[in-house]
């Protein structure tokens, strides 16, 4: 195997983790979103029961409703205490940043992919030293992804093909002037 091939072997393998860490991400900030939602509509619904018995009592005098709405305040009060250490929007934001810098990296290894039949060896070895440490600096304050997010980024990758798109997909999205396949 000759030294181009194998350069660009290297290349090629870089760009597939930076995709699948990309998906890997995308997957973590669904499971985050969807666990944030939980939370709140749970804050909300303990809010809702506990000021509804204060109301109870206090409106209609029904019995045990202080007490109910005293134990839902309480379940309430220990549930944020138990989640106020787990800042969950910040760790969605963190991951929109990664996700967004992930997407920017993603597209400049495939561009130097694409360009790289027209670049001399040495272009292409300086081009990827410096994706290469772009891409440490992505990882280096990337919050963590669990294994939950890697498996469900690897079956979009593997068996939905997201992130690729079928030649007749992309001319649908592109002007009919751009289109490479004619009706």
């Amino acid at each position: 195997m000759d030294y181009r091939s194998i350069l660009k072997g290297q290349i090629r393998e870089v760009y597939g983790k930076v995709v699948y860490t990309y998906t890997t991400h995308i997957e973590m900030l669904n499971l985050l979103l969807k666990k944030n939602r939980c939370h709140k509509n749970v804050q909300i619904a303990m809010t809702a029961i506990s000021t509804g018995g204060f109301l109870g009592d206090i409106v209609a005098n029904i019995p045990y409703s202080q007490l109910i709405a005293g134990v839902f305040a309480a379940i309430s009060l220990g549930f944020n205490l138990y989640f106020r250490e787990q800042n969950l929007e910040d760790l969605i934001s963190r991951h929109r940043g990664t996700i967004n810098d992930l997407w920017y990296l993603r597209e400049k290894y495939l561009s130097l992919l694409t360009d790289f039949d027209i670049l001399d060896d040495n272009s292409i070895r300086v081009r990827r030293d410096s994706l290469g440490k772009e891409t440490l600096d992505i990882y280096r304050i990337a919050p963590n992804t669990n294994s939950k997010a890697y498996e469900r980024a690897q079956k979009n990758l593997k068996e939905n093909e997201f992130q690729f798109f079928r030649p007749e997909e992309i001319d649908q999205m592109l002007p009919e002037a751009l289109r490479q396949i004619r009706n």
